[in-house]
Order: C-alpha cells, then sequence, then structure tokens
C-alpha cells in the first residue's frame, strides 16, 4: 500500500526529507508520492515518516496502490538493490 499525498497538503516541506526513498517530489502545486518509491517505510522504520512529520494529517494509503507487507518488503530490496547497481549509495535502514 502505498501512501498519496491529498489536496489538503500545505508543502510544508516536512515530507519530502523524511523519505528514506525519494519517493516524493514537488508536483505541479502539492507534493506527491512515486508509487513505485513508495514502501511506508518498511526496511528502513516502523511507521511511515512523512506520515509522522505531517502536520494536516494529508498522508492516507493509496487506495489504488493496494500491497502486503510482503510486497512492500520487496519493493524495498529492489531499490535497494537497484541504488546498488546503480552505484549509488543504497539508502541505510535506520
Amino acid at each position: 500500500m502505498a501512501l498519496w499525498i491529498t489536496d489538503e497538503c500545505i508543502n510544508c516541506d516536512v515530507c519530502e526529507p523524511e523519505c528514506p526513498n525519494q519517493a516524493i517530489f514537488m508536483g505541479v502545486e502539492i507534493y506527491e508520492i512515486d508509487a513505485s518509491r513508495c514502501t511506508e517505510c518498511v526496511g528502513h522504520f516502523a511507521e511511515p515518516q512523512c506520515v509522522q512529520v505531517c502536520p494536516v494529517s494529508c498522508i492516507p494509503v493509496n487506495p489504488a496502490c493496494v500491497e502486503t507487507a510482503e510486497q512492500l518488503l520487496a519493493k524495498y530490496q529492489r531499490l535497494q538493490a537497484d541504488a546498488a547497481d546503480s552505484g549509488a549509495a543504497p539508502a541505510a535502514p535506520r
């Protein structure tokens, strides 16, 4: 289940640097989440960090991207392998 940012976003800029997978980016009007990179922080943290820091609670689960915990872990592992293959340092688990 990737997360998504609703139009209640106030562009406060606190979520984007918290994402260990670089899944959050500035869209046309508000921040957005790339579902192919969002693992809900599985592999990094026990809770999604963007949800923890959002002051307006505008980051729910994306109903269009339902994934199991196992699928999220597999996505995390793929992202780590892709980073290693590209020569970039994979994000360290926190």
